[in-house]
């Protein structure tokens, strides 16, 4: 007897093939067969007859580090059909840490990440025996974080790297991808990312190039400077020979619009060249990020509590004020945007809870300062801890992206306070308005975006695809009503249409509701390398 029936479905595998009406019986956490499975009995059956059956969805772009240990807050991804997550982006997660280094991450990353207390692990190895013990509801792979690195070689000094130090985080690279790691991460306008330059990245991506790892990357800028910024890292996946995959993609600001086309074309003439070159993207016109990200690069140098000093400086704040109108050397989010399309969405502090769903012109009208001084002042009550949503672009853009072959999609979600919907409504999104409504993708397009072209950056050997051996991870939904429901106004509302998740042969979602399961995995890298050298560093 199997432990499960899925019957009377039309099978959408994940490769972008036509769908197929097709059965699928899982045992023991693996789909085992398909086929016609009329006589055979199962523990459970469902009936998906008029519905779509689909690998779990890959989520390549997600912030859940931290919450995923949090069932009531996590269980959100598993409710839009996440089965996969893929953590340690932007260069800033929280590991590998030392005990100087883990007290600056934690304040750093408390309003990206969420807080849970304490971190009982240093290195990477220690961290995914958390992540096991945990119990998680979904999967969860992982990416060394360039700026964790950095700051167990130097700190969050503003300067480059000597030889010496790009060594040593070279070989820590190396370490975190015999833990498991499918690759390297980097945020190029987030500290102490920010302060490197391109010999450090092509230096570190050797050492993920050397186990077939992916470097995944916020570029240095995406809005006046976006095509330099693209053109640098292609660069440095030519010179490391490192697979390349853009974060989050987008081209920020009115003026900068007729940019998007042309890095979507510099995309395609990497491929030509044989670059493996992809991007993820959220299907909305915002983004969001943490507000202290508002600030010029070298208010960052030596971490969050010298930038909080700073900040309580009236000289720093004039010259700040000034950068924030003309400078567009660095990713000016106040000049590429304007102050009434930057919204706060996550503080800390009780008395501030009031600000959350603002944008910062109310802000100022409310605290009666100007939206400089309440930015500089909210920063400083909330210890740098403040998440914000951005509105950047225009649907047009969106939609010229989402059709890209490239293309696969990624959340970006952070969780806390009012949230950016995209967070809840993500893939729902996707699948009711661009491929329901709009007709912007078929189906088949639509799925292998999520599942089985995540699986090919991650190099996932079981996951991504609706096959024989595979691990059962599988969404079952009605393709005439799946829909997001979260807003910008209401963002903690759950998307429609998914009857039943599966995560590893087990039932997490069914009729929208969370079951209770917590039967996901950490999905580890078997590296495999020509070089045999092996070099360690010991984090000071």
């Amino acid at each position: 007897m199997l432990d499960v029936i899925i019957k009377n479905g039309r099978v959408y595998d994940g490769t972008g093939n036509p769908w197929t009406k097709t059965d699928i019986g899982i045992e023991d956490g693996k789909i085992v067969f398909m086929g016609n499975l009329s006589g055979e009995q199962a523990v459970r059956t469902i009936d998906a007859n008029g519905l779509a059956v689909s690998p779990g969805f890959i989520d390549p772009h997600v912030h859940s580090d931290l919450l995923c240990t949090v069932p009531e807050v996590h269980k959100i991804k598993a409710l839009q059909g996440v089965t996969t997550e893929l953590f340690g982006q932007d260069g800033i997660s929280v590991a590998p840490v030392s005990e100087k280094t883990k007290p600056l991450w934690q304040k750093q990353l408390s309003g990206l990440n969420g807080d849970i207390g304490e971190w009982p692990w240093n290195s990477i190895d220690e961290y995914f025996s958390f992540l096991e013990k945990s119990k998680m509801i979904g999967n969860a792979a992982y990416l060394v974080p360039h700026g964790a690195v950095r700051s167990l070689v130097m700190g969050f000094e503003d300067r480059a790297a000597t030889k010496q130090e790009l060594e040593k985080m070279r070989l820590l690279v190396e370490e975190g991808m015999r833990s498991g790691a499918v690759g390297l991460s980097s945020g190029l306008v987030y500290p102490p990312n920010v302060f490197s330059n391109k010999e450090e990245l092509i230096e570190i991506c050797k050492g993920t190039a050397k186990y077939d790892g992916c470097f995944v990357v916020h570029i240095r800028n995406e809005s006046i400077h976006s095509l330099t910024a693209l053109d640098e890292v292609i660069d440095v996946s030519r010179q490391s020979g490192v697979r390349l995959h853009i974060s989050h993609f987008k081209i920020i600001g009115q003026g900068n619009r007729d940019k998007f086309k042309k890095a979507l074309d510099k995309m395609n003439a990497a491929r030509q060249e044989g670059i493996e070159i992809t991007f993820d993207q959220y299907p909305y016109s915002a983004a969001s990020t943490v507000f202290h990200a508002i600030l010029p690069p070298w208010m960052h140098s030596g971490g969050t509590e010298e930038m909080l000093i700073r900040l309580g400086v009236p000289e720093v704040r004039k010259r700040i004020t000034e950068e924030f109108k003309t400078n567009t050397e660095y990713e000016n989010w106040v000049l590429n945007c304007g102050w009434k399309n930057i919204i706060i969405t996550s503080v800390q502090t009780t008395s501030n809870k009031r600000l959350e769903g603002k944008d910062m012109i109310e802000i100022s009208e409310i605290r009666q300062q100007s939206p400089e001084d309440a930015a500089f002042d909210i920063l400083i009550e909330e210890k740098g801890n403040v998440a914000m949503v951005i509105h950047w672009g225009f649907a047009e853009d969106v939609l010229l992206g989402m059709c890209h072959p490239l293309q696969m999609v990624g959340s970006d979600g952070i969780f806390g306070g009012k949230p950016h919907p995209r967070l809840y409504g993500t893939f729902p999104r996707v699948l009711g308005k661009y491929v329901r409504e709009e007709g912007a993708l078929t189906l088949e397009q639509a799925i292998r975006r999520m599942t089985g072209a995540p699986a090919q950056l991650m190099r996932l050997k079981d996951r991504g695809l609706i096959k024989t051996g595979y691990q059962a991870d599988i969404v079952i939904f009605d393709p005439d009503k799946i829909k997001d429901r979260a807003t910008f106004e209401n963002p903690l509302s759950e998307p429609e249409g998914i009857l039943a998740v599966y995560i590893n042969g087990k039932l997490t979602v069914y009729q929208g509701e969370y079951t209770g399961a917590r039967d996901g995995k950490v999905i580890k890298s078997i590296p495999s390398s020509k070089i045999d050298t092996v070099g360690t560093f010991q984090a000071r």
